[in-house]
């Protein structure tokens, strides 16, 4: 056999597909034993891994819910003391003011003068009326001695009737320009009285706005009064209160310098929009004890009879259309789970709100950390021994 006769074969090289694909079954090998280290790692340095079948219950301090059947509050309500009459004092006519009698400051009584205009050009022109009618009634007196000769001379048939009827024409029209004359001087005289600024009541001067020299025009303001003598306080009350006052009957209402008396004088019956309160005026008894502006307020109790309980303002979490959640834990199957119910707030004082809603006796009510708890979430319960009884006050 010669050597041509051998099939003489070079070897075959790998297939590249086949490269691919154990190149690729190394790289999960090596990404498995890392992730198994990994594994081993944690469980080395925080002991076996355990998934725990339930979630560990939150612990929570609660307090113990006892209704009571009604509220008796002390309610307090605001005012505002103001006088009963404040003006804005001016002339009727414009002019040159004269003379500025008081000052910001000052007190003055009823009738007192407070500024006066320059009424010169006035009184020139109420002498030439004084003198229009004392020509007038000079005239007048003339026509009434003519009236009479006629008369006389008609008598003895000397004159026709028609003169004596001319003569007592022209007495008639003297007796009108006495008249027309007259009254031109009373109007001269009520200019130059309104000329004058005089105090309507007695009161304290709280605003100047011109001084002397100064030109005022007709209406603008000169000085503002303040009736300081009759002081009177409104208050804003809920229709119900307000309809349980006497009129006329004395209340102790409360200033800044101690218990100021008054007399409730009109409840308005009207309820303000905005406020939702019933407009109570009171006179104020003793204007020394307190000064306009001053807040005053009015102690009324008011009972609730609506069965609620006092509860934490930390137990309470905004709700829907007005009212309030709080969460309750309940014992489910021997586990206890926090259960949100809806309340009403009807009385917050301070830290603490009067409450009522889906709260019954018994019930244990979560004080705090809301945030944390989602409905039906198990709990574990902790009676606080220094909390109070969610009823006491």
């Amino acid at each position: 056999m010669s050597m041509s006769d051998h099939d003489y074969s070079e070897p075959r090289e790998p297939k590249p597909s086949f490269l691919k694909g154990l190149l690729f079954l190394v790289v999960i090998l090596i990404a498995l034993a890392g992730l198994g280290a990994f594994v081993l790692t944690q469980r080395s340095s925080e002991g076996p891994l355990i998934i725990s079948e339930k979630p560990t219950p939150l612990s929570v301090d609660v307090i113990t819910a006892n209704l009571q059947q009604s509220l008796d509050l002390d309610e307090k309500f605001t005012g505002l003391v103001s006088a009963k009459r404040t003006s804005e004092l001016g002339f009727s006519a414009g002019g040159r003011i004269a003379r500025m009698d008081v000052d910001v400051g000052d007190r003055v009584v009823a009738g007192q003068s407070l500024a006066v205009l320059d009424t010169r050009g006035l009184r020139s022109q109420l002498v030439s009326a004084e003198a229009q009618i004392a020509e007038a009634v000079a005239n007048h007196a003339l026509a009434m001695s003519t009236v009479e000769r006629q008369n006389a001379l008609l008598a003895k048939g000397h004159v026709a009737q028609q003169r004596v009827d001319e003569a007592v024409a022209q007495a008639t029209t003297a007796k009108a320009r006495i008249d027309a004359a007259s009254a031109q001087a009373e109007t001269l005289r009520v200019q130059i009285d309104l000329s004058r600024i005089t105090a309507p009541y007695g009161g304290m001067i709280t605003h100047r706005n011109f001084d002397e020299g100064a030109i005022a025009s007709p209406g603008a303001p000169v000085f503002e009064l303040v009736e300081t003598d009759a002081l009177e306080a409104r208050i804003g009350l809920p229709s119900s209160l307000a309809a349980e006052l006497d009129i006329g009957h004395d209340y102790e209402l409360l200033g800044d310098r101690g218990a100021v008396t008054a007399k409730l004088r009109a409840v308005t019956g009207i309820i303000d929009s905005g406020q939702r309160t019933v407009t109570t005026v009171f006179d104020i008894v003793d204007n020394t004890a307190v000064s306009t502006g001053a807040v005053v307020r009015l102690e009324l109790q008011r009972n609730v009879s609506e069965p609620g309980l006092w509860v934490p303002v930390s137990a309470l979490s905004e709700g829907q259309r007005g009212l309030w959640s709080i969460y309750i834990a309940r014992q489910e199957d021997g586990v206890w789970r926090a259960r949100p119910g809806l309340v009403e707030v009807i009385q917050s004082e301070g830290d603490r709100a009067y409450v009522r809603g889906a709260v019954s006796d018994g019930d244990r009510i979560i004080m705090d950390g809301l945030q944390r708890i989602t409905p039906g979430q198990p709990v574990l319960p902790k009676l606080d021994p220094t909390a109070t009884t969610a009823n006491e006050g």
